[in-house]
């Protein structure tokens, strides 16, 4: 599977570099970002923490704007950020143009309704796809982490608690932890999905959490001061609730006066590094 570098600038002794490529999963066109710390370029393969962006988001926002490069060159991990919906002509959008459907807004899941079925399968992406492509033509070993913020934090954990066996471990920052019962949610999978809410537990956190066999470190930052935490879009309890009648080891920070905003991010991202690398040598 061909690659085109798009982008290539130094940070940190390494390299942040922009891919497209064709997706056969997405029928289209994607690009992806790739963080590559300076022991690749001394030789060293390396593991890699995949990252999920939220509503609205490409590629792009979180490479530019967390500051992830400093620590994952300091721990020698490489970072991956693939955009958060298929794009391009003939990829279709919701058509009144909202920001919390269609493109920008794939949810991680494999859509099943038309038009959205031809494109939005954006979980399988995720799982299969791009890391198949990533370990192909990259310096990096077959230890994966997963980790994302709002919609990705949602991503995040969902797939790690569906692939325990792919990942180490999962992370999220402000995740939409019950996206069967938020509106974000609600929206996104009744488009996606149909109006069958059996179809949708396969795609929500705390269901997966409630049930779940196979047990990773989980680890959730959740700012206090954060609007859609505070009018119920992220239910970040239920998750705690789910957790705890499983005996799942989930760890949740409660961040007093954060938002949910790339500052928060950039405020606690090295403990998700740490966190990650930590489990990577266990």
């Amino acid at each position: 599977m061909p690659l085109e570098n798009i982008s290539c600038n130094k940070s940190a002794g390494g390299w942040h570099k922009q891919y497209t490529h064709r997706s056969e999963v997405l029928n289209c066109d994607m690009r992806f970002a790739i963080y590559l710390p300076p022991q690749c370029a001394a030789g060293e393969k390396v593991p890699v923490i995949y990252w999920l962006s939220g509503l609205t988001c490409t590629d792009e926002n979180f490479m530019q704007k967390a500051g992830v490069q400093r620590m994952a060159a300091e721990l020698g991990v490489a970072i991956v950020a693939p955009d958060t919906s298929p794009r391009g002509e003939g990829v279709a959008d919701d058509p009144q143009g909202a920001y919390d459907f269609g493109l920008g807004a794939g949810f991680y899941v494999n859509a099943t309704e038309a038009p959205w079925n031809r494109h939005y399968h954006m979980y399988d992406y995720i799982v299969n796809e791009l890391p198949t492509l990533i370990e192909a033509h990259f310096p990096v070993t077959a230890q994966r982490a997963i980790s994302g913020h709002s919609m990705g934090g949602h991503g995040a954990l969902m797939i790690a608690l569906r692939n325990p066996d792919r990942y180490s471990s999962a992370s999220a920052f402000s995740p939409i932890s019950n996206p069967m019962n938020s509106a974000w949610g609600q929206k996104a999978l009744t488009g996606y999905l149909g109006s069958n809410t059996k179809n949708w537990k396969q795609y929500d956190s705390s269901e997966l959490m409630r049930i779940a066999d196979v047990k990773l470190p989980m680890l959730v930052d959740q700012g206090t001061h954060d609007n859609f935490y505070n009018d119920g879009q992220l239910r970040t309890e239920t998750l705690v609730a789910a957790a705890e009648a499983n005996s799942y080891p989930l760890e949740v920070r409660m961040q007093d006066g954060y938002d949910h905003s790339y500052y928060f991010m950039a405020s606690f991202i090295d403990d998700h590094l740490r966190f990650h690398v930590e489990n990577f040598n266990k």
